[in-house]
């Protein structure tokens, strides 16, 4: 049986975006042997060390937890099948013993002693009278926790319970002891919703089964984010991992040519190697290769709809600058203007796309793409300093408002330098649909990638800055 449902649940993790290997699955199945299964937490950890390398992948590791592992809650006991019982009467806000005043009374009384058993049973009882849930019913979580925690006013009760420890302390607090009562009952209030919301998932698990509700559940990693419709919240996460995540990436490429072994063979080393051996040449000796760090033009559409997904490209290919001998950046709308300028080593990167957007000469006629003046504009300007070391990369849809997309000058482009790369953040299918000139640009470039989230974005990143030859990448960077 458990082997089952840890089967299960390693599919869930591979299936929210968390790679799992089969080695791992197997380490898994070794720690356990040595894990007190009756205790959660540790088994719970135990599943974390072995299948989780991420920092990032923790949140979908937990929420994926506790569906696949639901707490079977045990059958109330006299003292807590109705927790309102003891406020039923008497209450500041009325009188009943099955209402939701009842319910409140109880539930402050225990948040102010502490009482988690009551707390607990407390959660039960909300989800059982407040939820409206439903057997069968096609309903997420999320819409019975709204329902529970609207009808408790979680707000309005957190205000009550600051206030009562407040009046019980005498009311003169220093501003330091009413921030640390503050802080200790939002942590009590989040635990409170915590108890709800897996309440909520457990009776879901009960009524659909743990894979129902898994799908329901799941959530896209950050790295799997969707640049052009994420939230402001998830762009500002999305900020705080490029950093770190092209530090890491260009350690590792470094590291890789350091490593590389694909030089030519030195003859006269190894002839003279081979003196110690008898004129046996055991160790080959080898000249150290000399990888060429590519030269990057990029070019990016900065029109509304692109302006998101420029902005991380831009971020995320300067932050691999180190990694590149020459990177240039030039920005366009229907018109083309470089912007290399705005991002000198040190320069705030924010500051910089404030500057493009104002300073820049990006608009010539009405502000709306138009892919094939912008080219022609990029050639006549600075073809003549594209070399066979050049590698272009182009960000955009590809959406030039039924102008013309004088493809034939990328051909000029592609044929002056060593590669030219295209980058849409659109799904594939909508590629040459309505105004999309996408195939007649993709004839001309030696790849086209659908690049719509942080983790496409590394790829293609990683494999230019690793000097792969264009022929070599015969796949695209895609889901």
């Amino acid at each position: 049986m458990l082997l089952d449902v840890l089967g299960g649940f390693i599919q869930e993790l591979r299936a929210a975006g968390i790679p799992v290997s089969m080695v791992e699955a197997i380490d898994a199945m070794e720690a356990l042997r040595h894990t007190d299964l009756a205790d959660r937490q540790q088994f719970k950890a135990a599943l974390g060390a072995t299948l989780v390398k991420n920092v990032r992948h923790h949140e979908a590791f937990d929420t994926a937890f506790e569906v696949y592992f639901a707490l079977e809650r045990p059958a109330p006991t006299d003292a807590t099948a109705d927790p309102t019982s003891s406020a039923a009467s008497g209450g500041d806000r009325g009188q009943g013993g099955g209402d939701v005043e009842g319910l409140l009374d109880a539930l402050v009384q225990a948040l102010m002693d502490h009482d988690d058993a009551m707390v607990r049973a407390i959660a039960r009882q909300a989800v059982e009278r407040l939820a409206g849930m439903e057997p069968g019913r096609p309903v997420g979580g999320t819409y019975y926790l709204y329902r529970t925690l609207r009808q408790l006013d979680v707000d309005g009760l957190l205000a009550e319970l600051i206030a009562r420890a407040v009046a019980e302390a005498g009311g003169d607090l220093t501003d330091l002891e009413e921030r640390l009562i503050r802080e200790d009952f939002e942590a009590r209030v989040d635990q409170l919703r915590e108890e709800i919301k897996a309440e909520i998932r457990r009776r879901l698990v009960a009524d659909r089964g743990r894979e129902a509700v898994a799908k329901t559940v799941r959530k896209p990693l950050l790295e799997d984010t969707e640049l052009m419709h994420a939230g402001r919240a998830q762009l500002l996460e999305i900020e705080d991992v490029i950093h770190p995540l092209t530090r890491k990436l260009a350690a590792r490429l470094a590291r890789r040519r350091r490593r590389r072994r694909d030089g030519r063979l030195d003859f006269r080393r190894t002839v003279r190697r081979s003196l110690s051996t008898g004129g046996v040449p055991l160790e080959p000796q080898f000249r150290a290769p000399k990888p060429v760090k590519p030269e990057i033009f990029l070019l990016c559409d900065i029109s509304g709809s692109m302006a998101t997904f420029a902005r991380f490209t831009l971020q995320f290919v300067y932050a691999m600058s180190g990694q590149f001998s020459k990177l240039r950046a030039f920005a366009f709308i229907d018109a083309l203007d470089e912007v290399t300028q705005y991002f000198e080593p040190g320069s705030d990167f924010a500051a910089a796309l404030q500057a493009i957007s104002t300073e820049a000469e990006v608009v010539w006629l009405d502000g709306h793409s138009d892919y094939g003046r912008s080219l022609e504009g990029f050639w006549t300007r600075y073809g003549g300093n594209l070399t066979p070391r050049s590698t272009v990369i182009i960000t955009g849809d590809a959406r030039s408002n039924y102008r013309d997309p004088q493809a034939e000058i990328l051909g000029d482009i592609r044929d002056a330098s060593r590669a030219v790369y295209w980058l849409n953040p659109e799904p594939r299918a909508y590629w040459d649909t309505g105004d999309s000139v996408m195939g007649r640009y993709a004839r001309h470039c030696d790849a086209t990638f659908e690049v719509r989230n942080l983790r496409q974005l590394e790829a293609f990143v990683e494999a230019v800055a690793e000097g792969v030859p264009p022929r070599r990448m015969l796949q695209p960077v895609s889901d």
